[in-house]
């Protein structure tokens, strides 16, 4: 069913049912009237390309997100998700976009088409082609996560300094002097991701902090790396007696390396980091963590893009956030040290 079906049906012409529609022209009410009694009739829903010609608006955001790796991590699907819920109850629907840099092809359809009325843009990197792009181009849009300049950005971020240093704290203030870093992929790291970077910031500043004796480790997002970068640690340093994570699908087998090198959480090794309380909580012992809220950060993010589209001319707001460390069973005090390692284990490197 088409305009044109219903011009005939309603006895007027085509330009008339859709001066009807989108009121850019007065109609009498009587042909108001007819023309709806047929909209009626026939159950017309104006699609949705129709509906952005008439109101310039296509009810539609983008979510550009273009995965890190192979694969969505648990923590990005539950960003997904709750921009996607979010949406709905804005009667938005969402537009999902793969565009990792601004030479997209999808990226320049997003914006020349204007398939959409907004965006909301995830993997922020510290410079950001795209976050540049939009702000010249002034499309309303809303990241989650925040470059190196985020003054005139619209976003919401977490301050992963704040909570990787949060994290090198407890772990002192428990006694541990020799701690690991475990961080996102090195390709992420070079392409200047921001979550990677501001949370290797927070971890170094931090144990200078506090005097302690570290060590980073770039790992990928999995399992297997996950144990094979355990391996490493321990390798390299075996008096190491705890570790930060910034890398959530690596955590699995990071618990996994430990328990093959005999070392039990939290009595002889202390585990914590920045992870959703979900997946924080899938491990045993559950993982003391800095927990990510996602699900609320893709909320507000949508709060944000609506409220930027209602009001285009209002200045730029962000919100940052620093949710408290959740205690919970994987770390605890440091133990009795041995001559060659920790908790009785031999260092092997003399043995």
């Amino acid at each position: 069913m088409n305009i044109g079906e219903i011009a005939r049906r309603a006895g007027v012409s085509r330009s008339t049912v859709s001066y009807a529609l989108s009121g850019k022209r007065p109609v009498s009410d009587e042909t108001r009237e007819k023309i709806q009694r047929v909209i009626d009739d026939l159950g017309y829903r104006p699609n949705a390309s129709a509906r952005a010609l008439a109101n310039g608006r296509t009810s539609t955001i983008a979510l550009v997100f273009p995965p890190a790796g192979d694969h969505y991590t648990g923590m990005q699907l539950d960003f997904i998700g709750s921009v996607v819920e979010a949406a709905a109850a804005h009667d938005y629907d969402v537009l999902l976009s793969p565009s990792g840099v601004d030479s997209d092809r999808s990226f320049q359809r997003l914006l020349g088409e204007r398939r959409v009325d907004g965006a909301i843009l995830m993997e922020i990197r510290l410079q950001d082609d795209r976050v540049d792009h939009l702000l010249a181009e002034n499309f309303p849009a809303v990241c989650i996560g925040r470059t190196a300049r985020p003054e005139g950005d619209w976003w919401v971020g977490l301050d992963h300094t704040a909570l990787a240093a949060a994290c090198v704290h407890h772990l002192a203030d428990l006694g541990h002097d020799r701690v690991a870093l475990v961080n996102r992929p090195e390709r992420l790291l070079r392409a200047g991701y921001e979550s990677a970077h501001r949370g290797l910031d927070g971890f170094t500043k931090a144990a200078a902090e506090r005097g302690l004796t570290v060590r980073t480790y770039n790992c990928e997002d999995d399992a297997p790396s996950g144990q094979a970068c355990l391996e490493r640690i321990l390798h390299d340093d075996p008096a190491t007696t705890a570790l930060v994570t910034l890398n959530e699908a690596a955590l699995g087998g990071l618990y996994r390396g430990l328990a093959h090198a005999g070392r039990h959480v939290p009595r002889d090794f202390s585990v914590t980091g920045v992870v959703a309380a979900r997946w924080a909580e899938t491990v045993t012992p559950q993982l003391t963590a800095a927990d990510v809220p996602a699900e609320e950060m893709g909320r507000r993010a949508v709060d944000l893009l609506i409220e930027r589209l209602a009001h285009p001319d209002a200045p730029p707001r962000h919100q940052l956030l620093a949710p408290p460390i959740s205690l919970r069973a994987s770390t605890g005090p440091v133990g009795p040290r041995s001559p060659g390692g920790t908790s009785g284990i031999p260092d092997d490197s003399t043995a």
